[in-house]
């Protein structure tokens, strides 16, 4: 799904008043009534009481609408006009007047002193301010928001929190609603998706619409999300007659003494994704655990507590390296001489990238597109550090873009660079925040490189992949027993679960008196 920015998304609002022969008018309606028809489904009629609260722009014609349809269908509802400005948009005052127009006069709020008084039993609808927002806010629109935020209600926003900024990272002076959920409009904004705003945007889902899809297909873009149906044809269905030197040879270059486990681990997730035949290359000491813990599994061994020599003798189609390896000298000097004259696809975690970040000048000798998957702690080592969420997805770009490589910065909502264009995974949670489980990414990467899939459709479809086998484990686990086994343990379900249509079922009722157990299927 194509992440579009403040500016394109005013342009997809333009383009499709045209193309469908609508006003701006038009479209705040739509927006609204989606709104409404989403708040309906969920109150049924409940008389709870509902504040919306509404500037004098675009966004607070959105709420004009809102407030008209709830108040239409015999809702609790209380409307109230923030007026933080003199100037008023075209969409504000229309939808102002068919308020008034409908019986309802809004309260307007010039000072503090106006706020209204409600509790956390209230439902709030935040349509203060939109997503045009360039700079922060001022007044008492700050007190409002402060002490919508310190009553704890249930808070939907519309489109975005008031005071957030769609395509720029917040300072410490600025005040945001923290929303319990937000209905954005046809496509999420960036800002929903950077760990900074996390206390503002606790849970987001797009809304559609109506906006011209046929323009989103055509804008060119540099920022994607990840979901099931961008994925699925990436799939590479296997043939009648393949066999197992079709779906290439994994090595793994891993392990020390005591960090046996992390090339366990990764070679297991080469081995469950589907890599044809996996080798691991270890220390002496982890020798017998490697064909112990895991048979299918073959190993070749270096110097006995740590890996000096990197001389393998298989033949790989593509190399993981870096998980639980150290950084003692031998091993730096190891694999600074492994780097020049190694010339196949490689996948580097862990100490492999604590040892470039020591010497930078090695990511010189990475083969083109080969995969990092650093943490944020690895990245930072790699590139320094930030000021911000989005001065470190630049600093993503200009490691990925120098050095003609992919970057898989991982965390929520993990984000893969390829140059300058961003992939933001959708599938995982906290369960995933477990030692190893990184291990078993590394491992599940090589495994699809192996199998012939580009670096980054790998890259891409192996993080969708590993966070949803944490998605799915929470059906029988919580997130605090799930460890890095049961990504493995789980994996076979992420590969149906793209098989599988996961949408809600409805329930149909059929014309016999008798219910049978089909007449009410689970949801998914």
């Amino acid at each position: 799904m194509k992440i579009l920015t403040a500016e394109q998304i005013y342009q997809l609002y333009e383009a499709t008043s045209k193309s469908q022969g609508v006003t701006s008018l038009d479209l705040m309606e739509r927006a609204g009534t989606t709104c409404f028809e989403w708040i309906h489904s969920r109150l049924q009629g409940n008389p709870v009481r509902v504040l919306v609260f509404c500037g004098i722009g675009n966004n607070g014609g959105v709420g004009m609408v809102i407030a008209r349809h709830l108040h239409q269908h015999g809702y609790n509802v209380e409307s109230y006009v923030v007026n933080f400005n003199k100037k008023r948009t075209e969409g504000f005052l229309h939808n102002y007047d068919r308020l008034k127009d409908a019986g309802v006069w809004p309260t307007i709020i010039n000072s503090e002193n106006e706020f209204p008084k409600f509790a956390a039993n209230d439902i709030v609808v935040d349509a203060i301010l939109g997503m045009g927002l360039t700079r922060k806010i001022g007044g008492f629109t700050i007190d409002l928001i402060k002490y919508i935020n310190s009553v704890k209600a249930y808070t939907l926003a519309t489109d975005i929190p008031s005071g957030m900024f769609a395509d720029r990272s917040l300072t410490k002076q600025c005040t945001i609603l923290e929303a319990s959920h937000t209905l954005t409009f046809q496509r999420p904004k960036i800002a929903f998706l950077l760990p900074e705003n996390e206390p503002y945007i606790y849970t987001w889902e797009s809304i559609n619409i109506g906006l011209d899809e046929q323009y989103i297909s055509k804008i060119d873009v540099k920022h994607f999300m990840t979901q099931k149906e961008d994925v699925l044809p990436m799939y590479r269905p296997r043939e009648k007659f393949s066999h197992k030197g079709t779906f290439g040879h994994s090595l793994i270059i891993a392990g020390s003494f005591g960090k046996i486990g992390a090339a366990i681990l990764a070679s297991q997730g080469a081995l469950k994704v589907g890599s044809g035949k996996v080798t691991a290359y270890v220390p002496k000491c982890g020798y017998q655990i490697l064909q112990i813990s895991t048979p299918e599994i073959m190993v070749e061994v270096d110097s006995e507590n740590e890996l000096e020599f990197f001389n393998y003798k298989s033949n790989p189609t593509v190399i993981g390296v870096g998980c639980g390896i150290g950084t003692s000298e031998k091993t730096k000097k190891g694999f600074e001489k492994f780097l020049k004259s190694n010339k196949l696809p490689l996948v580097l975690d862990a100490d492999a990238l604590n040892i470039l970040s020591e010497n930078k000048e090695l990511l010189k000798l990475l083969p083109e597109n080969s995969v990092l998957t650093p943490h944020p702690t690895e990245f930072e080592r790699l590139v320094g550090k930030w000021k911000n969420d989005n001065d470190k997805l630049k600093k993503l770009k200009e490691l990925s873009s120098a050095y003609k490589i992919i970057v898989v910065l991982k965390g929520a909502n993990t984000v893969i660079a390829n140059g300058e264009e961003l992939y933001f995974n959708t599938t995982g949670n906290p369960a995933l925040a477990t030692a190893g489980t990184g291990d078993v990414l590394l491992g599940i990467i090589t495994g699809l490189i192996a199998q012939n899939y580009e670096p980054l459709k790998a890259s891409i479809l192996g993080v969708y992949l590993h966070g949803k086998t944490a998605t799915l484990a929470m059906k029988n686990m919580s997130v605090e027993t799930f460890i890095a086994t049961s990504v493995l343990d789980y994996l076979d379900d992420a590969y149906m679960s793209l098989f599988i249509d996961e949408s809600p079922k409805v329930a149909q009722k059929k014309s016999s008196s008798q219910p049978s157990e089909e007449d009410v299927e689970d949801e998914v």
